[in-house]
């Protein structure tokens, strides 16, 4: 047949009319006429197509089996079509355009990770309809997850890998159902009906707890807001009238395989079947050919937002009960609390119970439109059990928790409280969890001191310029820590003279030097032990690792000084925050999460998280799936990073916690006036005595004196 300038493509569907086309468009450097037309399952018509096309054509692409099966209108198993139409054909290359398919659905998997790395990682997936013509895209995301379900039960229960498996029980099977293959499609889909409604019941529960569904547009047929509502979908030749109606039943995203270069919307059998008429032997193109046509022509898969630019992500946080007063409140461990005894019975029982979900996270939304939900899981041990136990114990609870994560299909695993600190601090648990995991004390340490400079603020009792500066004296103990060094950095940056505590001399004069290298201006002193500055300081921060060791008197700071506590366990007892009522003693600083956040009490006002938590979620946020702070050493780098995106994502400080909880207005006026008295004592002890009477010498008070006096 004589070849025209015009390269004459014909797709016959076996679908619906309604995206019919005739067009004239140029491809690789090629003019074609490119036509649609439907046919409703009328096989006899696609055939009388193809005939009437033959002198024209040259290739066919024949598609629409699946939705006139999906349809009732030809039965399952009628792939006799298919041969028939090809048999009509006479010679002239015919394609259904599985071999493209195949090509663009990995390519479109494998570009969204590109462009978005680790969107499908551990995502709970969903696949409707036959695997077979889902197998690329499948194959390939269990790259990224294993969290991938079939919601066809033939496909769930896996059955044609049990036929295949066994040659004599596949051909049993055959022939039995040889009978049914000879009825009409009609007929079939009546019979059919109530095992597909059953079916169609339970992939439209299984897509609501999903985050990719994998499927053909008319395999949602059905599907409402309810089962759609921020989910991604997978598929292919969308339209702009489909795409309009995904976004009226609530789809976030839509990842098109087919690539869409022209004003109608084509199919992969199309694309093949234009690549076939370009050739003089009608040959298939082998894969790596089709993506270099693909290349050359500058096409992509489509990533669509139905409703706007948007993504969603998905983490875990491990929490743990704080004390035993934990399971008073929890019934009916309560009840048990409250015999004799008990208390301790149910608080060794409860840290070998094995992890479970405390709480679903949800409504969390970032100013830059990126969304986040999430899963508390609680593990059962308290600080002591789990202190008590050899760090294997907890290692275990945490890897059960980290594979319960992911079967949730969370992206990144934050671990909170005393489970950070058992054994490396995170290390281990990262190494052998199957998914990212991160301490949160990068945000931990800048939330301390984000506290700890709005606690100097709100007392009002230093300094404080119009940059924020603290006009006034900081000092770190423990500060070659990894915490610690930190926070002497973030200080040495914030206030007017900075004080730096350790015994190792040669680390602390290797950070003083190391910090005074990025900031030449600050005013940066170094000590031993930090008894005799204690009088001076306005700020301090307690970073040791002295565990339960004295660190500092809390007798000899002075009145209105702010303490903050980041060590844990913590340097400063209850006891010793009680001896000092003219002291604000911080223990940390909470953070207020961006959205409408619906979580259960963790102790903490709504919407509400502690900095660890609050890290995974900026993580998750951010995209950055990822083991972002672990072990004991703290990256400076990290610190600043965490801080600048949780400022991105609408992190605020929202409250400034004691050992007691969380201070309240009435906790500072308290603590200020009780500082203002304590500093007009001591301005009364250090005045000059009255003068004596003329008979007697007087006797000059110094001001060592009169604080000795004053204490004893």
């Amino acid at each position: 047949m004589p070849r025209s300038t015009v390269h004459t493509v014909v797709n016959v569907s076996l679908a619906g009319s309604e995206l019919d086309y005739d067009e004239r468009v140029t491809f690789l450097g090629r003019s074609f006429r490119i036509v649609r037309v439907g046919t409703k399952g009328r096989t006899q018509d696609a055939i009388r197509l193809v005939r009437e096309w033959l002198p024209k054509a040259e290739a066919f692409a024949v598609t629409g089996l699946r939705e006139a099966q999906a349809a009732g209108l030809i039965g399952e198993g009628d792939d006799g079509a298919l041969d028939k139409i090809k048999e009509a054909a006479a010679g002239v290359p015919v394609t259904d355009g599985k071999h493209m398919a195949d090509v663009l659905q990995e390519w479109a998997i494998r570009h969204v990770h590109n462009e978005m790395p680790g969107f499908f990682s551990n995502a709970r997936t969903v696949v409707l309809g036959a695997h077979s013509y889902h197998a690329r895209t499948v194959h390939v995301l269990r790259e990224h997850t294993q969290n991938i379900e079939f919601a066809d039960p033939h496909e769930r229960l896996d059955i044609p890998s049990v036929l295949k498996a066994n040659p004599a029980l596949n051909k049993a099977v055959e022939l039995g159902l040889l009978p049914y293959k000879l009825v009409p499609g009609k007929v079939k889909h009546q019979i059919e009906a109530p095992t597909y409604w059953a079916s169609h019941a339970l992939a439209r529960r299984a897509a609501r707890d999903c985050d990719i569904l994998v499927a053909t547009y008319p395999e949602l047929t059905g599907f409402g807001l309810e089962d759609l509502a921020g989910k991604t979908l997978v598929s292919n030749a969308v339209s702009e009238d489909r795409l309009a109606d995904l976004a009226s039943r609530g789809v976030d995203m839509v990842v098109d395989a087919t690539p869409q270069p022209f004003n109608v919307t084509i199919v992969a059998a199309m694309l093949e079947a234009m690549m076939l008429a370009t050739h003089a032997d009608g040959h298939q193109p082998s894969n790596d050919e089709l993506l270099t046509m693909f290349e050359a022509s500058g096409l992509e898969p489509r990533v669509l937002y139905p409703n706007g630019p948007k993504r969603k992500s998905r983490f875990v946080f491990v929490i743990h009960p704080l004390s035993r007063a934990f399971f008073a409140k929890a019934e009916p461990l309560g009840t048990i609390t409250k015999v004799p005894g008990m208390d301790r019975v149910v608080e060794k029982a409860m840290a070998h119970v094995p992890p479970f979900v405390y709480s679903h996270v949800t409504g969390i939304k970032s100013p830059t439109g990126a969304e986040a939900e999430g899963w508390l899981i609680s593990v059962g041990g308290t600080p002591k059990e789990l202190l008590s136990h050899a760090p294997e114990f907890t290692y275990a609870q945490l890897l059960h928790a980290a594979d319960m994560a992911k079967k949730l299909g969370a992206q990144v695993m934050g671990l909170g409280a005393f489970t950070k600190v058992v054994g490396d601090a995170g290390v281990t648990v990262a190494r052998k969890a199957p998914l990212p995991v991160t301490t949160g004390n990068s945000y931990s340490a800048s939330g301390a001191l984000w506290a700890a400079h709005d606690a100097v603020i709100k007392l009002g009792l230093a300094e404080v310029d119009d940059h924020g500066r603290i006009k006034g004296r900081a000092m770190v103990v423990g500060a070659t820590g990894a915490i610690g060094s930190v926070c002497a950095r973030l200080l040495a940056l914030a206030c007017d003279e900075l004080w730096m505590v350790s015994p190792e001399t040669a680390k602390l004069l290797a950070l003083k030097t190391d910090i005074l290298s990025e900031n030449p201006r600050a005013d940066i002193h170094v000590a031993a032990t930090p008894g005799a500055h204690l009088k001076d300081m306005d700020l301090i921060v307690t970073a040791t690792s002295a565990a339960g060791q004295k660190v500092l008197d809390i007798m000899s700071v002075k009145p209105g000084c702010v303490i903050t506590d980041v060590a844990r366990p913590l340097d400063l007892s209850a006891e010793d925050v009680a001896k000092r009522p003219d002291v604000l003693v911080i223990e940390s600083g909470e953070i207020e999460l961006p959205g409408d956040v619906k979580m259960k009490d963790i102790g903490l006002p709504r919407g509400v998280a502690y900095a660890c938590l609050a890290e995974t979620i900026i993580l998750a946020l951010e995209g950055r799936y990822e083991t972002f702070t672990v072990g004991r050493n703290i990256e400076w780098e990290k610190v600043k990073e965490i801080y600048a995106l949780g400022l991105k994502h609408g992190m605020k400080l929202a409250t400034i916690s004691g050992v007691n909880g969380v201070f309240t207005d009435e906790d500072f006026t308290r603590v200020r006036e009780a500082a203002l008295a304590s500093r007009a004592a001591a301005t009364d002890a250090d005045a000059p005595a009255p003068a004596a009477p003329a008979a007697r010498k007087p006797r000059r008070t110094t001001a060592k004196t009169a604080r000795t006096g004053s204490a004893s």
